[in-house]
């Protein structure tokens, strides 16, 4: 997401290059830039030129910092400006005071609002909330059977009556049953259309009207460009929402939804899909989604998805290989099955400050790498792996597993080469304090993984941008497995 936008502002910057400062008549060409960029990522004209207005008054009104080029000030300039017509910060899902939490979710058809639905529902139970999806679509074939297919998938319960029930009524008769269960929050999913009618504007009326909603939020396809902002506001002037879920934004090179949505509605995106599957939807956060248009990735983010996939007894077994340079083969392959379980390489990578710019070539160089990696440890024996260094000393050991993997010798004698290499810098960055439980992505440059060294990314910040730091204290949480009550 928001490719296109983040290679357009890199023309922007360049303009002001060799510059001693900012002043009305250099910015210009800058300006000229953004406004193309944001206008080709398909955001809302108004938000563009008030965008444009606000940055160009800062711009010209900001002090001649000591240190900084004109174009780093500028693109700090801009950053804040994004956060702000984005939101400035992240607004939470509503709680009740008495529980049960209702909430209602709308939106028109094939947004993937039934699917946003269980990703929601998860997203609650990793929050040691319990949740109870209630499916009053009726109208589209198998849309009940869907919601209840994903709830067993993710192991949470579904109210359903049936496709002859009044949608009304088994939204007020699910929350009743959220309230015997003891349930914490109520997820009504309802119907969809190909487009808005006054039938189906009546109908969320109608059960937004018994079941009181504590928080009523939009699906949006990103997709749809600047059309999803105006989409948010016609339901917001109708039927009264309290928020966005911006779905398929991983499939939107543009990005222009996410710029145009608060600006347009005056509603905030409150959680963003970035994937197909159920674990694939993050709260969003303003200041985290400027940076990453800017191409200065996103530290927090990939932090909480590593602390998410990894198990705190792990780490520390982990440190202390790394530690004593006990680290082998089989740790390298539970830190890539740890980064399977976090995303996609390409994902990962950028989310990392500086590799926003690596070519889809060199992604896909690197996870081709790394199936072929993965292709001759697994060719190992278990002694092998566990005891690299019998292959640094013993080339009958080395052509068997060549022979094995489907490669060479020379490719297998590069793998050890660079293991030792990677497990002497994975000590150094051990003793020195790095990302916990992340030592084995560091240095992997030689084993197939493009740029990758992260060394002390725990506290890694981005020059110039207030307070916004990987480091601090972090809660780990205690996964706690609910029994599912499967379809009530």
């Amino acid at each position: 997401m928001f490719d296109a936008l983040a290679d357009r502002l890199e023309d922007a910057w360049k303009k002001l290059r060799g510059q001693d400062k900012i002043s009305a008549n250099n910015i210009q060409e800058s300006l000229q830039e953004v406004r193309r960029a944001l206008l080709s990522a398909d955001v809302n004209l108004q938000v563009v030129k008030n965008f444009i207005a606000e940055v160009e008054k800062q711009a010209l009104g900001a002090e001649v910092i000591s240190g900084v080029n004109p174009g780093q000030q500028f693109i700090k300039i801009v950053y804040d400006e994004l956060v702000k017509v984005m939101g400035e910060s992240n607004v939470p899902l509503a709680q009740a005071d008495k529980a049960p939490t209702v909430i209602l979710m709308a939106g028109l058809q094939g947004t993937g609002k039934t699917t946003a639905t269980a990703k929601l529902a998860l997203f609650l139970r990793k929050e040691n909330r319990s949740a109870l999806m209630v499916a009053t679509d009726v109208y589209r074939p198998a849309a009940i059977d869907q919601l209840i297919t994903l709830g067993k998938q993710i192991d949470v319960p579904v109210f359903e009556m049936g496709a002859d029930a009044d949608p009304v009524e088994i939204a007020r008769l699910g929350v009743e049953k959220a309230k015997e269960l003891g349930v914490d929050t109520v997820l009504i999913d309802t119907a969809g259309r190909l487009q808005i009618d006054p039938e189906m504007m009546a109908e969320l009326a109608r059960i937004k009207a018994i079941v009181k909603p504590d928080d009523t939020l939009l699906v949006v396809d990103a997709m749809t460009g600047q059309e999803a902002a105006n989409l948010t506001r016609t339901f917001q002037d109708e039927i009264g929402i309290t928020g966005a879920i911006l779905t398929k934004l991983d499939g939107d090179t543009r990005g222009g939804a996410a710029l145009s949505v608060r600006q347009v509605s005056g509603q905030p995106i409150k959680f963003v899909g970035v994937g197909e599957k159920v674990e694939a939807l993050q709260p969003f956060y303003p200041d985290r989604m400027a940076s990453r248009i800017l191409n200065m990735g996103d530290v927090l983010t990939l932090v909480e998805k590593a602390q998410e996939a990894i198990d705190i007894a792990d780490v520390e077994t982990m440190q202390a290989k790394i530690m004593e340079a006990t680290f082998d083969f089989d740790d390298f392959l539970k830190q890539m099955k740890l980064m399977k379980n976090m995303g996609s390489l390409g994902g990962l990578l950028k989310m990392i400050p500086g590799m926003g710019k690596l070519s889809n070539t060199d992604i896909e160089k690197g996870e081709k790498e790394l199936k072929r990696t993965e292709a001759m440890i697994s060719s190992m024996t278990v002694e092998e792996r566990k005891n690299p260094d019998l292959l640094a000393k013993m080339p009958t050991r080395r052509r068997r597993i060549a022979k094995g993997s489907g490669h060479s010798e020379s490719d297998v004698s590069k793998l050890v080469t660079n293991f030792t290499r990677m497990r002497a810098m994975m000590q150094q960055m051990g003793r020195g304090g790095g990302m916990p439980g992340m030592g084995g992505m560091g240095g992997m440059q030689g084993m197939g993984m493009p740029g990758m060294g992260m060394p002390g990314m725990g506290g890694q910040a981005q020059p110039g941008f207030r307070g916004y730091t990987g480091g601090g204290k972090t809660k780990q949480k205690k996964q706690k497995k609910k029994k599912g009550f499967g379809t009530l």
